[in-house]
């Protein structure tokens, strides 16, 4: 009796150490009961029927990426490019990508590799190289469309490099060449005409302020003449009032500015170097000799006032 009981109990831990089941964070594992699928055992610790279930397949349900190996494509145009990328998937339900394809990994590389010939086979050269962030969402909507059945999430897919044969790289440097030179040109070309256009500018803001600067000298010239005009003209004024009333030394005063005036002339001329001329110093000393009497005069007046 004891012996049995001690056997019981020894099953009775084999099939419970059978039955227990731990399933790391991250993963999923299906169970199949005599070949066929039955459920999916979730993260931790989980019971099944010893001898009757086993585990079918362990699915990695984190993140996974995929390399894609470089493959030639030939663009619509006829030119042929060396391509290379990445793959970014995730498995969503373990039962799908256990049952419903073999080697999910496999399948989905060769899913990208065909997707990107026919979709960049469908672009030209130039589009090819410079519309990578289009061809990636291209292949992004056609792959995760095809992964689906298959219970894959494909979250990115990424071209890393794009290289065009030699020969093509040579002419598209010629080319690019060609294009910054021509931009220089155009660019000297226009910096030319700039300087051209301000130099005008200039030359007009300066013809401008030159006028302005000879009108306003012409107005103030015009001005002054016209303020000792009205000097003379009240000069003459009071002169011949004075010589109405008889008083001599208002005509010596007179006398005495013309002839003074008159020599002046006659010293600044231009064409004149040396002046020989006789001169009757004591007329002029007379005549100045008026005019200080006549100042005297009048300062006397208005001191006296």
């Amino acid at each position: 009796m004891g012996e049995f009981t001690l056997a019981v109990l020894v099953l009775a831990v084999i099939l419970v150490v059978l039955g227990a089941k731990r399933v790391p964070q991250g993963s999923e594992f299906t169970v199949e009961r005599f070949g066929r699928y039955t459920k999916t055992l979730r993260p931790g610790l989980n019971l099944i029927v010893p001898v009757f279930d086993q585990i079918g397949a362990k699915m990695n349900m984190m993140e996974q990426v995929l390399d894609v190996p470089s493959q030639e494509v030939i663009t619509r145009d006829n030119a042929m490019v060396t391509v290379d990328g990445v793959v970014f998937f995730q498995v969503l339900d373990a039962a799908k990508a256990a049952y419903e394809v073999s080697n999910l990994e496999y399948a989905t590389l060769n899913l990208t590799m065909t997707n990107i010939r026919t979709v960049m086979g469908s672009m030209d050269l130039d589009e090819v190289l410079s519309e990578r962030d289009r061809i990636n969402a291209q292949l992004l909507t056609v792959v995760d469309d095809a992964t689906t059945p298959w219970g894959v999430k494909v979250t990115r897919i990424e071209i890393k490099d794009i290289t065009p044969p030699k020969n093509l790289v040579e002419a598209m440097a010629r080319q690019m060449k060609a294009e910054r030179e021509k931009r220089a040109q155009i660019l000297e070309a226009e910096g030319r005409r700039q300087a051209e256009i301000l130099r005008a500018e200039g030359e007009k803001r300066g013809a401008i302020l030159e006028a302005e600067g000879e009108k306003e000298a012409a107005f103030r010239e015009a001005e002054a003449r016209e303020r000792l005009a009205e000097a003379e003209a009240k000069a003459t004024v009071m002169v011949s009032q004075a010589i109405a009333k008889g008083d001599v030394k208002a005509i010596n005063y007179f006398v005495a500015q013309k002839y003074t005036e008159a020599l002046q002339q006659i010293a600044s001329a231009e064409n004149q170097k040396v002046i020989l001329m006789p001169l009757e110093a004591s007329s002029l000393i007379g005549s100045l000799t008026g005019i200080a009497e006549i100042a005297k005069a009048t300062f006397g007046e208005k001191t006296e006032g």
